[in-house]
């Protein structure tokens, strides 16, 4: 058996109609998954399901009862990828309570309310299962002027934990990726500076700007059986962002 092999299961992705969420999306397919795409843009998501032979839910993930409805037409599943994400970048006291509201519900209120709906069909069944939440850098780090953003990813990583410990007992692996940076149509304003991308380069040992295809692999492994021992864990998948850094002190010169 390929232990990394999706045949056979089929895999609900949020935020599935673009960037991290359809990259995901086409690794699991490739795969050998059904996917069953949920956005709020039914006709990406129309054009998205036949390209990958899947099907799709519409979610507004600031809607509960949409959440409910899209999760009891998902079906069965196998596979949950929590992708659907927002941000706004701007300081901590300027952030107005509709923004906070936007952000809060759209990343962490709305995946636990998805996550819970899920799990709950996952017990229930008895085949156990996979989760797998995005986090983000600062689900490890402060960075300035995405406050709200980091309070929200931060908690999806200790959701993470938690849910891996609670529902080992049944079979499910709770995991979390976090992303570094990954250009994204949610980011791309940010990084056309070309000073954002010589303090990008300056800070992490791959100095590449990712993409969302860097993610998926990561995802698909996750999702597979070869991950079966692997729980509660948060995988930073970020060039190094998080662990490394970059000196500007040349080398000590070569003794041999």
């Amino acid at each position: 058996m390929n232990p990394f092999s999706l045949e056979g299961k089929t895999a609900l992705i949020t935020g599935a109609s673009r960037g991290i969420g359809l990259a995901i999306a086409r690794g699991m397919h490739a795969a050998g998954a059904t996917v069953v795409l949920a956005a709020r843009s039914k006709d990406k998501l129309e054009a998205l399901a036949k390209e990958l032979n899947g099907r799709y839910v519409e979610v507004d993930m600031m809607d509960t009862a949409s959440i409910a409805r899209a999760a009891e037409a998902a079906g069965d599943v196998d596979i949950l990828v929590n992708v659907a994400g927002t941000n706004i970048r701007k300081r901590f006291e300027d952030v107005t309570p509709e923004q906070y509201h936007t952000i809060v519900q759209t990343n962490l209120h709305s995946l636990a309310e998805m996550t819970q709906l899920v799990g709950k069909r996952m017990i229930a069944r008895g085949k156990g299962g996979k989760i797998i939440n995005i986090g983000s850098l600062t689900t490890f780090s402060g960075i300035p002027y995405i406050a709200v953003y980091a309070m929200t990813k931060g908690a999806v990583g200790q959701l993470t934990k938690a849910l891996a410990a609670e529902w080992a007992q049944f079979d499910i692996q709770v995991n979390c990726i976090a992303p570094g940076f990954i250009l994204t149509d949610l980011n791309r304003a940010m990084w056309q500076p070309e000073s954002m991308n010589e303090w990008r380069k300056a800070i992490q040992a791959n100095d590449r700007m990712g993409t969302p295809e860097d993610i998926a692999p990561a995802a698909v492994f996750l999702a597979s059986p070869g991950s079966d021992y692997v729980t509660g864990q948060v995988i930073a998948v970020d060039g190094g962002a998080s662990t490394t850094m970059k000196w500007p002190m040349a080398a000590p010169p070569s003794t041999t």
